[in-house]
């Protein structure tokens, strides 16, 4: 597992309703029509609704973790598989390109 990777899930155990919202969030656009959507789309929502309601100036998520909630709602809900699309992240590339050189 990444450093990022273990970042992420240590992030989404302490701040397990920025999961909640993220799915919320998909899920409306999903119910609208969406077929595909941006993960950094809902993230941008989160951020918004957050800055307006809470006021709150260390609910800070990590662009980082973005790619990571698109996979975690799309394990989640096999049914909206490719909903979101991503690829590799570096650290995954690296550690691929290393695998592959063995």
């Amino acid at each position: 597992m990444t450093a990022t990777k273990q970042e992420f899930w240590a992030f989404h155990k302490a701040n397990p309703s920025v999961y909640k919202e993220f799915e919320k969030y998909t899920n409306v656009a999903i119910d609208r029509g969406a077929k595909h959507l941006s993960h950094w789309l809902v993230i941008g929502r989160i951020r918004y609704e957050t800055a307006i309601e809470t006021n709150d100036p260390d609910y800070k998520i990590n662009n980082n973790y973005i790619a990571f909630y698109a996979r975690l709602f799309m394990a989640l809900n096999p049914q909206h598989d490719g909903f979101f699309k991503t690829k590799l992240t570096k650290q995954e590339k690296e550690e691929k390109q290393y695998a592959n050189a063995k």
